[in-house]
């Protein structure tokens, strides 16, 4: 992979510096300015290179992946407080319940 990303960006280097030294020699900025633009998308894959590869092995490092557990006792389990007093039972059973189900 690396071997195909350096190719790659040795040959738009090279394409630069040709554009670059057709512009000088023609006098022409627009042949300037690819020239630029395709040393820039160069150094632009080279950069995106090392970051991903940075990113690839922080991914893939088994300290950072996440497990799953299907132990029944480390869930989450709502339970009714029986020491609620009843105004707030009753209030909150009037808010869900429909009035005219009542």
């Amino acid at each position: 992979m690396l071997i195909s990303i350096l190719a790659i960006v040795i040959a738009l280097v090279a394409w630069s510096l040709h554009l670059m030294q057709q512009a000088v020699d023609r006098r022409e900025f627009s042949l300037m300015l690819a020239g630029t633009l395709v040393a820039f998308s160069a150094a632009a894959m080279v950069a995106v290179y090392f970051l991903m590869g940075n990113y690839i092995g922080y991914v893939s490092n088994p300290a950072h992946a996440a497990t799953l557990t299907s132990d029944a006792s480390e869930s989450m389990v709502w339970v009714l407080q029986p020491e609620l007093e009843e105004s707030a039972v009753s209030y909150w059973q009037e808010a869900i319940e429909p009035a005219d189900v009542r």
